[in-house]
């Protein structure tokens, strides 16, 4: 399978963009996507595991469209996953918690995908910076947070989002306006 291992991950570099050249197979596609599926499921399941089981079972049925024309795999892939990703929110939510606490303490943990080059002040802020946005992210509603990963981090236009989302492309823009009005407030009151 194409999915990196968690020790694998390409490192997230803030100063230039993931390269986004069209891909010329199916394989190809899940490539260029992986890490970036990655963090957008381990951030809405806030476990690698589960982060893990979720691309790798979208990107499994995503082989059953591989004849479906590439520029129809984006939008495609992310309805996938984003689907995976509810219905294993869905299955937790069923847990019977008193029976079985969470108490493993991940919830909060930290997400190591910062470069570790040369200049460890640099790492340590890049982490710092990283962990900073993933909580502003995590405290977004649901529907704003898919809004803004999908338009802003995915880059996908207003109809893909929609279509992802299952709502209108006025309640996409609804919730990307407020969601970029809550992280800037949320990210200028930590300066």
């Amino acid at each position: 399978m194409l999915l990196l291992a968690p020790d694998k991950l390409a490192p997230v570099n803030a100063d230039s963009p993931p390269p986004r050249a069209p891909a010329a197979s199916l394989e190809d596609f899940l490539r260029q996507v992986e890490a970036r599926a990655f963090r957008f499921a381990e951030i809405n399941l806030r476990q690698r595991e589960d982060a893990l089981d979720a691309v790798q079972d979208a990107m499994l049925k995503m082989l059953g469209y591989r004849d479906r024309p590439a520029q129809e795999w984006p939008p495609l892939f992310w309805s996938i996953l984003r689907n995976r990703i509810t219905d294993m929110q869905r299955r937790a939510l069923f847990r019977l918690r008193w029976l079985l606490p969470d108490t493993d303490g991940r919830d909060g943990e930290t997400i190591d995908w910062a470069d570790a080059g040369p200049d460890p002040a640099r790492h340590h802020a890049d982490r710092e910076a990283w962990t900073q946005i993933v909580t502003a992210l995590r405290r977004l509603p649901a529907r704003q947070r898919e809004a803004f990963t999908l338009r802003v981090l995915e880059e996908l236009d207003v109809a893909d989002t929609a279509r992802i989302m299952g709502c209108s492309e006025g309640s996409v823009k609804t919730h990307l306006s407020r969601a970029r009005e809550a992280l800037q407030r949320h990210l200028e009151a930590l300066r």
